[in-house]
């Protein structure tokens, strides 16, 4: 008999990925947390029934949720991510000999426990000696920190559940409280293409154009998340995402990776014409 985990992209479209087997299954206090081996994906962990991650894909996702804000800001020494606490970001963000402090804050200190346990590769870096785990609410964390951070990451669920918080007016002002002068947020933006997920996405630009002088939004696939276009959101309060690029800079570090790349940097926010319309359709309302 073939097993199969499937998950609704709309109520007329789903993804159904073959499972060779399951490899954990747990209820923390927050949500059901599952790690399940496919033969396509590898490993992949899911939340709620929602794919958070797969050992083939999550490469691009935590790639540019990281370089292009460390592409840009010419010497962040403080970070903070909140959420992720598969470690993914926190991988990325160690490979960076100019930080010196990641503070990483996760509501649910199980999902830390299951992926360092089932996902070795993506939290490898969780034990680094520059990284400071706090196991409380995101929104609550930031609420406390003033001019502190040179980048905020911010890796959170979708918009309901635990990770309901982290879309709110509040949360992104917060946010720019907690950066320093010429600080960097960089958000995961939700999917344009499904309508539903379309609305979320234009919430959340909609809050951080009303926080931020600059806001910009960038672009990646992604094969196994809703429709596999991908959006992510850049604010700054001083640095532009292309003009303010480092390019010989970043190339200097001699860095390799996988998906992210100088070209693809600029190309990522040359956005198609019906996200454009999207996002200009929001970003002027009262």
């Amino acid at each position: 008999m073939d097993l199969w985990y499937s998950e609704m992209h709309t109520k007329n479209v789903k993804l159904s990925i073959k499972v060779s087997r399951q490899i954990y299954s747990g209820q923390s206090d927050f949500q059901r947390i599952d790690v399940l081996e496919s033969p396509e994906f590898g490993r992949f962990l899911t939340i709620d029934g929602y794919m958070m991650l797969t050992e083939k894909d999550e490469f691009i996702y935590h790639e540019m949720m990281v370089h292009p804000a460390m592409a840009v800001h010419p010497e962040p020494k403080r970070v903070l991510v909140i959420g992720a606490g598969d470690g993914g970001v926190v991988r990325e963000l160690v490979r960076y000999s100019s930080i010196e402090h990641i503070d990483l804050v996760e509501i649910d200190q199980h999902v830390i426990e299951v992926c360092k346990k089932y996902l070795p590769t993506t939290s490898s870096e969780l034990d680094n000696r520059r990284v400071t785990i706090h196991i409380q609410d995101g929104l609550r964390f930031i609420r406390k920190c003033k001019d502190e951070y040179d980048i905020i990451i911010v890796d959170s669920t979708d918009p309901f559940g635990p990770g309901e918080g982290l879309f709110t007016k509040e949360f992104y002002g917060n946010c720019f409280k907690a950066l320093k002068d010429d600080g960097i947020m960089v958000n995961q933006h939700e999917s344009p293409f499904y309508s539903g997920d379309a609305i979320a996405m234009q919430r959340a630009h909609k809050r951080i154009v009303e926080s931020f002088p600059i806001s910009r939004v960038y672009q990646a696939h992604i094969p196994t998340y809703p429709s596999g276009h991908w959006l992510f959101g850049f604010a700054s309060k001083k640095y532009h995402p292309i003009r303010d690029f480092d390019y010989a800079g970043w190339r200097a570090l001699g860095l390799k990776t996988r998906y992210y790349n100088t070209q693809l940097h600029v190309g990522s926010f040359a956005l198609p014409n019906y996200v454009e319309e999207l996002l200009e359709n929001v970003e002027h309302l009262e």
